[in-house]
């Protein structure tokens, strides 16, 4: 499997002084530099000049990880191939980090999504009743994460 993040570097040249390009390849560095054990809990927002400001769910966290902030900076920066990333300002915000988990993202794995059986017709037929979006999503969500526990388990 391609490993994308290796098109980074290519991407920023490429890309010039383009700074909507720099903010897109400095959050997809973030997911990458935090790690999976991160990346549900602090969420990259927006680069500012070259402060990249990510979105934690509550001090805790904000305190935690601002002592890995020079880490972070040094994996970013590392995957981009050139100094994008200078300070990393996290901000407690808890809706924006709630709002991203219940889109599903950050995917864990990438290559799960390939690896998922179809959702049955039946699941698909009832979360369809739902009018709330996020709710029908939810739903859903938690129906694939049930199937593959049953697939997990069966193996």
């Amino acid at each position: 499997m391609f490993d994308l993040t290796s098109l980074l570097p290519k991407l920023l040249q490429a890309a010039g002084a383009n700074p909507e390009m720099a903010e897109i390849a400095a959050r997809i560095a973030w997911g990458r530099a935090a790690g999976e054990g991160l990346r549900p809990h602090a969420v990259p927002f927006r680069l500012f000049k070259t402060t990249l400001v990510v979105a934690v769910a509550d001090a805790i966290w904000q305190k935690q990880l601002q002592t890995m902030s020079a880490e972070l900076i040094f994996r970013i920066n590392q995957l981009l191939g050139r100094s994008v990333v200078d300070f990393i300002e996290f901000r407690v915000d808890p809706a924006t980090v709630s709002k991203v988990r219940a889109q599903g993202w950050p995917e864990k794995d990438p290559a799960a999504k390939e690896r998922r059986t179809p959702i049955p017709a039946e699941v698909v037929a009832a979360a369809r009743s739902i009018s709330d979006t996020e709710l029908r999503q939810r739903f859903i969500r938690a129906a694939e994460n049930c199937i593959s526990r049953r697939e997990a388990n069966s193996l």
